[in-house]
């Protein structure tokens, strides 16, 4: 396949790009079939993209209305290329989208990973990142990127050996793909196989297979294609008929991460309002979690068009769930500023939010490890709805685990203090700090140990917001340890309390 320019513009990546560059394209990791994911999940947005802008301008679908991503396989010439028939990009757009990093929380992934390299944590991370159009470099030692956009009368050029600079320039619209976007992979001599067609088609059908547009694969340029997804999307199948595999994969491409959700929420609403949704909690945090301009990643449908990424569809403090809603009740042409204020979103976010909620009790219930690993990855957020979410207070306090003096190394929750609550205990206890192990040197504890009361121990920055002023729980009000040195009259020392803790005994030695 040639692509014929005219004056090419060298360009130097921004300089985040050019070091992620570097680290794909020497990367240790393991698990390269990531790229065609991640490129077929860009094809698949431009598709939905298009779909969207053409409810306003019909005449941007053309004569090929239907959108479709095309994989075409070059083994001979060792080459591999993408294309779909999506929204396309303009000069500028390439620009942006390829040469610039917009993803917050990048330059932690890559201060991480860097100190990492040459380590097998090194290839764990790039496998916990979801590296999009730039991970192409792991298997290709040259890019181009066929480009225009819908509606267009012209198209672009974009290409790049992934080493510092790339490469612009106007192209030929008889070179050009006649909408949408073409990526041409130039496999390096390790990668040859990824233009073998059983190899395309088991990793498509493996990780791509729930897309929501159609997916054709060309053994060699000049076949006829083969479908090999037919394009039904994942949320609308009924739960009982989707795999756990199928769940992860799904989830791996719309959070941008590759470990596995540790929930998994699929439900369909009826009755004032009718929806889809289909979200995920994952099992480790992602890098961005306490960026102040971070929101929760949840996609808006309205019967199966893609209308925004950025609905607010749940609380900030619930920012880590990823997944999408598609309404039934929406019209189409639904604005953003209609979006912020429709009383049908108010109530599909008021339901999503107690479902996610919801299904974390009963994680926590049922699968408490689990739920422990979720709780050590997001507690300090999920802790901001303590002060943020009156509403649901009550709520995410039974949700909260919290270290204490009675914890170990575990976790105890607000249910487990009441039940081991002292005679005539009328409080709960907490001392908060910026550093577990000072608060468990603290001084302030020493009484308390001598008597056998429990005392939180709060770490997490947050805690210094909420715990002021939430209300109590089940009638018991939080009471600072440091200020609650005179209600222990009330408790004497016990000898065989203070000799069932040995903690308790040193304090009272001291």
């Amino acid at each position: 396949m040639t692509e014929t320019t005219a004056a090419p513009q060298s360009r130097a990546f921004e300089a985040d790009v050019a070091k992620l560059l570097h680290m794909m394209v020497h990367s240790v990791y393991s698990d390269r079939d990531v790229f065609l994911r991640e490129l077929i999940s860009n094809a698949a947005d431009a598709c939905e993209k298009l779909r969207f802008e053409a409810i306003q301008n019909p005449a941007l679908l053309g004569e090929d209305p239907k959108p479709r991503i095309l994989i075409t396989a070059d083994k001979d010439a060792g080459r591999l290329v993408i294309e779909d028939n999506g929204v396309g990009m303009s000069a500028e757009e390439m620009i942006e989208a390829l040469g610039t990093i917009a993803r917050s929380g990048t330059k932690a992934f890559m201060e991480r990973i860097e100190a990492a390299q040459g380590s097998k944590d090194g290839a764990q991370l790039i496998g916990q990142f979801g590296v999009g159009f730039y991970s192409a470099f792991m298997v290709a030692d040259r890019v181009d990127v066929a480009s225009r956009r819908a509606g267009a009368e012209e198209a672009s050029l974009w290409s790049s050996d992934g080493k510092g600079e790339y490469t612009i320039a106007a192209l030929d619209l008889a070179e050009a793909p006649a909408r949408g976007t073409r990526v041409t992979l130039h496999l390096t001599e390790e990668a040859k196989s990824y233009a073998d067609k059983w190899t395309l088609e088991r990793i498509v059908k493996a990780q791509s297979g729930h897309v929501p547009v159609p997916i054709a694969l060309v053994e060699k340029p000049g076949d006829e294609p083969q479908q090999i997804a037919d394009g039904a999307a994942l949320w609308t199948r009924p739960k009982a008929e989707v795999t756990k595999e199928e769940y992860a994969d799904f989830y791996r491409s719309v959070a941008g991460q590759f470990d596995e959700p540790a929930v998994t929420i699929h439900y369909r609403a009826e009755g004032r309002h009718e929806y889809t949704a289909l979200a995920f909690v994952p099992s480790t945090a992602p890098f961005d979690l306490f960026d102040a301009e971070r929101r929760g990643r949840m996609k808006l449908y309205v019967r199966r068009v893609f209308i925004t990424d950025d609905a607010e569809l749940l609380p900030r403090y619930l920012r880590f769930t990823r997944g999408l809603v598609d309404s039934h009740d929406l019209p189409l042409n639904v604005s953003r500023e209609m979006i912020q204020q429709s009383p049908v979103l108010a109530a599909i976010r008021k339901g999503l939010t107690n479902r996610v909620l919801g299904d974390l009790e009963k994680l926590a219930q049922n699968e408490a490890e689990t739920f422990a690993t979720v709780w050590e990855a997001f507690g300090p957020v999920i802790k901001e709805g303590l002060y943020e979410d009156f509403e649901r207070q009550e709520q995410l306090l039974k949700l909260s685990r919290f270290r204490s003096t009675a914890s170990g190394d575990g976790w105890r929750s607000l249910k487990d203090y009441v039940e081991g609550l002292k005679e005539n205990q009328t409080a709960i206890y907490y001392l908060a700090g910026g550093n577990l192990d000072q608060l468990k040197a603290s001084p302030h504890l020493e009484g308390f140990r001598a008597r056998g009361i429990e005392v939180l121990l709060l770490s997490d920055p947050v805690d210094s917001f909420w715990v002021t002023n939430a209300q109590g729980f089940e009638g018991k009000p939080f009471k600072s340890a440091s200020q609650g040195a005179a209600d222990l009259s009330a408790f004497p020392k016990s000898e065989s309390e203070t000799a069932e803790t040995p903690e308790a005994s040193e304090a009272v030695a001291g």
